[in-house]
């Protein structure tokens, strides 16, 4: 029997094409699905990989020949396919491998109403259906197979997403936009259609070979240009977004990145207003910020672990109205739990219009810390290496350790997290503290253990 233990990861689908998986695979896949969330329709999108529209027609084949109908829509960003999904009611699968090199695409899926697929809740049996279909030919046709119809969302999805946020009134901003030939280029001239926004457009050509940079803004290599933008143009500020576009990292009229914890804790007062004493969700490694803002604002901060699974599972469970994490994923009530970095970028846009300050007077009071930014590094024994972390931080006066996600450690003026990648063996660093002194030296002091 096929393994797909490395095509199938803890949340998505994702491999090189053709090297990892085909157009017939993906057919394969688009009838487990069917099989496994025993959905009679179905909606589909993908983003501009070259290899993109193949797969998602496969799937879709697959999806109709178990009986479901298929709406395809099309050219997509993710958080328009979790639009689509929430809006028609209908379980979703996004064509995408998200911010990785051309070769690779992969499958995010969903159920209806935007509700994630993960290894708990029906990857692990589609992957089982696939492995033995794969292994002893097709399953047998049902009676009556489904439609395939188009229809196009973009203007509802844009359409949906300005109706949360109030941008009535906000002053004329210049912003620049680095979509990074992915989706972006597809969805942000809709979402900004008729505000009082002078776009400046970089990389908006969609082109999945990816030929100016890497569609993930969270590598501070992929931002230079759209630093050096802002600053050549006098912009409020800029805005780059990954490849599928469900990310949005933000940088001030300076070209200086804006923390994601920075956006997440600004985010939250917002939300605040509107939903006093609501929950807002955050990650183990987000800032100190974020949940002294949300008390700040009366409402309730609750931790969870790294990942959007986490995130949307918190979310559903506390009613939360909003989450952020430090990868500039940002998940809304109001967006069935789900991630859009537009919506995120359009609250940005709403606060810094609203009152005539630059961007980096106004997230000041939101970034508070100083922080090391995550940190890799390859080890041999993930287990021992964390062992040793605890070994030597346990029993200190002033000390407390928790394992929520990996090893946190915490004092009084600084914290730190230490994760286990899922798929590499790697260890994650993150460290934060009350000023840049004390995290160079306590992120030395671990990075030392955690590398021998």
């Amino acid at each position: 029997m096929k393994d797909l233990s490395h095509l199938v990861k803890a949340y998505d689908v994702r491999g090189v094409v053709p090297t990892d998986w085909d157009e017939p695979l993906a057919e394969l896949f688009g009838a487990a699905f069917v099989e496994v969330t025993g959905a009679d329709a179905i909606v589909i999108g993908h983003d501009m990989r070259p290899s993109s529209p193949g797969l998602s027609r496969s799937f879709a084949r697959g999806a109709a020949a178990r009986g479901a109908d298929v709406t395809e829509i099309g050219l997509c960003s993710t958080d328009e396919l979790y639009y689509a999904s929430g809006a028609l009611g209908l379980p979703g699968a996004m064509f995408t491998a998200s911010h990785n090199p051309a070769q690779y695409n992969g499958i995010k899926m969903c159920r209806a109403g935007a509700a994630p697929v993960g290894q708990d809740t029906g990857l692990a049996q589609i992957r089982e259906l696939v492995e033995r279909w794969s292994a002893d030919g097709a399953p047998e046709p049902v009676p009556a197979t489904g439609s395939v119809t188009q229809r196009d969302v973009l203007e509802d999805y844009a359409a949906h997403l300005r109706g949360l946020v109030d941008l009535s009134g906000i002053r004329p901003l210049k912003v620049v936009v680095d979509a990074g030939n992915g989706m972006g280029g597809h969805t942000v001239p809709t979402v900004f259609e008729g505000l009082p926004i002078e776009l400046d457009a970089l990389y908006f050509e969609l082109d999945g070979s990816f030929p100016n940079h890497e569609a993930n803004p969270l590598d501070p290599a992929n931002i230079v240009d759209l630093q050096a933008r802002v600053r050549e143009v006098g912009a409020d500020l800029g805005l780059a977004f990954d490849g599928d576009a469900d990310r949005c990292f933000v940088v001030d009229e300076n070209g200086d990145p804006v923390s994601p914890s920075a956006i997440t804790a600004l985010v939250a007062a917002r939300e605040l207003a509107k939903a006093p004493g609501a929950t807002v969700i955050h990650n183990c490694i987000t800032s100190w910020s974020v949940p002294e803002v949300v008390a700040e604002n009366g409402g309730t901060p609750v931790r969870t672990r790294v990942g959007h699974s986490f995130i949307k599972q918190e979310m559903a469970r506390t009613g939360a109205i909003f989450g952020g994490e430090h990868s500039a994923h940002y998940y809304f009530r109001d967006f069935w739990n789900a991630d859009t970095g537009m919506l995120a970028a359009l609250h940005v846009l709403a606060a810094l219009g609203g009152q005539d300050g630059p961007l980096s007077q106004l997230v000041a009071g939101y970034d508070r810390y100083a922080a090391s930014g995550e940190i890799n590094s390859t080890v041999d024994d993930q287990a021992g290496r964390l062992a040793a972390i605890r070994a030597a931080y346990e029993g200190r006066p002033g000390i407390t350790l928790d394992e929520l996600d990996g090893l946190t450690v915490t004092a009084a003026d600084w914290w730190f997290n230490v994760r286990p990648s899922n798929t590499e063996p790697l260890l994650r660093l993150n460290a934060e503290a009350r000023d840049q002194e004390t995290v160079e030296r306590v992120r030395d002091e671990a990075l030392a253990i955690i590398r021998g």
